[in-house]
Formats: structure tokens, C-alpha cells, sequence
């Protein structure tokens, strides 16, 4: 994270200290509200002793801060103009580094010294001459939004989640998905559900009770909790789970709630610990759950949804060649394939955004000339080449 903000910085000739914070994208807000939150805890950590607690924190923010809110953000940077949108970005990022350099600093001293030289010292002269005589961070809570970031959060969790749904359905990251039902949440909206389907690949997302009319349970009593309570009733509780609402009795459990049913006259109460729930979804469908949430998506593809995972795995394909053959990113460049009519069926029917997105200003079938390569594309296999334009 410190090397991208280093590049692009220096591309852009930021100075830190002509600009002001103050944070209007909800990303900022975010990881300016994640950090305090995380001054906060490290310093009360610090001031009683605790070394570990602090150290695994800063592992995980360092985590959040790379892989999600650069990540989601990178765009933001790349941009030719000195937008404000732009500016607020680089301003964020080097807020939270400087913040995260300070707070470091204790527990990696050299990195922090070398971070704080580079980024700070070189843009004011007027610092401290070494970050070890800053004042350690000071939470500002006016800039924690705590509602913001259970919220990231639960993007963050239903993403995971969908992946894993992803993943078990053998569907690339690249192959767009017709819909992603949630259950667990029904408040979130407008960005978090951008968020959410950027980041899954989806055309829509569904958040609350759709999501229960496709997931469905298989329950089992836990011997090693139940055997103890009930042990000769285990036969009728597991034919009762069997033939149960396995909805109800999950929902039912949440929290630290209670089932209870009659059985053979005898009233059984079972907790979550008493149960093994598995999930089960209705063909068609991929379901994955965690303690809060239950993610499914919608596996079937239609023809549209195909061609257009093949038109993204064509661009990404094409893109990667661009860089192997050399070319800059705002090289202009020709581009042929040859050896596949369905793969130039695809091409011809979305010419306009491959061409648009690769900087492109002809495709024919002329692999012959520029550099060349075989590409499999979705099990397709295609040979393409690209030229540099002048």
C-alpha cells in the first residue's frame, strides 16, 4: 500500500500539505473511521499492557487497507485530471498512512522510520526529524461512523461468502451472474449494494426473505450436547429434526435462542450447540452461510450472461498480451483473431466495447502480423495477436 500511494504520488506531484481532509467518498469515510476506530483500540491495548491484541489489529486493518479500500479504489488514482474526487483519495491514503506510521512505530521501528521519511519528511520540513518525537496518534471521534462500518462489514461478509458460492459452482470471478440473494440483511442499499454487485459480478442483488424461499436446512441432533440431556429421547428428536422446518429451527436458535417442541409428551428445548445444520439449495442454486448470513446465487446462465463472461475473458486475455508484447497503457494498438468462429462470432457481435476497452482502432484476422499468441478462452481455443498503432 505504501509503494502504490509512493507511484502515484510522485506521478502526480501530490503535496499532502496544500490539501485539506475533508472526505465526501463513502470509501474515505470508511477507512478514515476504521483507522481512528483502530487508534482507539491500540492505545487502550498499549496502556494496559497487552502487546498481542494490538499486533494482530494492525495485521488485520493493514489487510482492509490493501485488499479493500485501495483495491475498490485504485481506479480513483489513475485518472489523468486533478480531480477533487482524486485529490480526496490521495489525501485519505496518506492521512491513514502517516496515522498508521505513528502507530507502528513501537512495534516495527525501522519501517516506520524509513515510511515516515519518505512520505512526510520530504513533503514538510517543518515535521519532526524522526517519527520516533511524533506525538503518538490521538483518536479523532468526530471522523468514526461506527453504523458505516458494521455495514462495510457485512459487504465485506456476504462478498466472502459469494465467492465461496463461486467457487463451489465452478464459476469464474469474470462470468457475470444473473442475481445473489441475501439473507440476514435487509437494510443495506444503494453504494453497499453497488459494492456488492461489482464486487461478485452480478446483476442484481436480492437482501432479506427471498433469499429463504431457495435455502433450505438438513438438521441433526449433536450427540455430544443432546446425548447427556436427553440420551433415550435422541431417537424422537431426530425424527422430529428430519420432518421440521428447518427455517424455523434455524431462525428459532439465532442469537441464543430456543427450539422447543413435544416429544412423546416430553417438551425438548434445543439451542444452536444441540443442532448440526446443513444447508441445502434447490437445483439451480449455490448456497453458503456463516453465523449471520446466507448467501445464494443464481448458477444458471443464460445465453446472454455467456457471451458477455466471454467478452470480459477476451478483453482480460487481450490486455495481459498488450503488456507482454511491451506496450504502454496508453499505447493505441490493432488486434486480430483467427482459428475460432465462435470466438469471432463474439468479437463481432461487441466489437465496439472490446475495441473501446483495449485501445483498440481495428480487429481483423490477420494473426500474422504483430505479436502473436494462443489464448483459451473459456475452453475455447483462439489464436490473437496485437500491433502497435505508429
Amino acid at each position: 500500500t505504501y509503494a502504490f500511494y509512493i507511484l502515484y504520488a510522485e506521478i502526480d506531484k501530490f503535496d499532502p500539505t496544500g490539501y485539506e481532509l475533508k472526505p465526501e467518498n463513502i470509501m474515505d469515510r470508511w477507512i478514515l473511521s476504521k483507522v481512528n476506530s483502530l487508534v482507539r483500540s491500540v492505545t487502550e491495548h498499549l496502556d494496559n499492557y497487552r502487546i498481542f491484541e494490538p499486533a494482530r489489529e494492525l495485521i488485520e486493518f493493514v489487510d482492509e487497507l490493501s485488499n479493500w479500500y485501495v483495491r475498490l479504489d485504485r481506479e480513483r488514482f489513475w485518472g489523468s485530471e486533478n480531480t477533487k474526487d482524486k485529490m480526496d483519495a490521495f489525501m485519505t491514503l496518506y492521512t491513514v498512512l502517516e496515522t498508521l506510521t505513528r502507530l507502528i512505530a513501537p512495534f516495527v521501528p525501522f519501517m516506520a522510520e524509513s515510511i515516515y521519511q519518505n512520505i512526510v519528511r520530504s513533503v514538510d520540513a517543518s515535521a519532526p526529524i524522526s517519527v520516533h518525537l511524533c506525538d503518538y496518534p490521538v483518536c479523532d471521534s468526530s471522523l468514526i461512523d461506527s453504523e458505516l462500518e458494521v455495514n462495510m462489514d457485512a459487504v465485506k461478509d456476504v462478498v466472502a461468502l459469494g465467492r465461496a458460492c463461486r467457487n463451489v459452482a465452478n464459476i469464474k470471478t469474470r462470468q457475470p451472474i444473473a442475481e445473489v440473494f441475501v439473507s440476514g440483511i435487509s437494510h443495506l442499499g444503494g453504494i453497499y449494494t453497488d459494492l456488492i454487485k461489482s464486487e461478485l459480478n452480478v446483476k442484481e442483488v436480492s437482501l432479506g426473505a427471498a433469499a429463504e424461499e431457495i435455502i433450505s436446512y438438513r438438521i441433526k441432533p449433536q450427540l455430544r450436547t443432546l446425548g447427556p440431556k436427553y440420551g433415550k429421547m435422541l431417537g424422537a428428536i431426530r425424527e422430529h429434526l428430519a420432518s421440521a422446518d428447518g427455517i424455523k429451527i434455524v431462525n428459532a436458535v439465532k442469537n441464543g435462542g430456543t427450539y422447543s417442541f413435544d416429544a412423546n409428551g416430553n417438551r425438548i428445548d434445543l439451542t444452536e450447540e444441540d443442532l448440526l445444520v446443513e444447508p441445502v439449495q434447490k437445483e439451480g442454486f449455490m448456497v453458503e452461510t456463516s453465523d449471520k448470513y446466507a448467501v445464494v446465487i443464481d448458477t444458471v446462465l443464460t445465453d446472454s450472461l455467456i457471451e458477455e463472461g466471454f467478452v470480459r475473458e477476451i478483453i482480460s486475455k487481450m490486455q495481459t498480451m498488450r503488456k507482454d508484447a511491451g506496450f504502454e497503457v496508453t499505447d493505441h494498438i490493432t488486434a486480430a483473431f483467427s482459428g475460432n468462429e465462435k470466438i469471432a462470432g463474439v468479437v463481432s457481435a461487441n466489437k465496439e466495447q472490446i475495441m473501446s476497452e483495449l485501445l483498440c482502432e481495428e480487429i481483423s484476422d490477420r494473426t500474422d502480423d504483430g505479436f502473436a499468441k494462443e489464448l483459451n478462452i473459456n475452453g475455447e481455443m483462439v489464436t490473437a495477436s496485437v500491433k502497435k498503432v505508429g
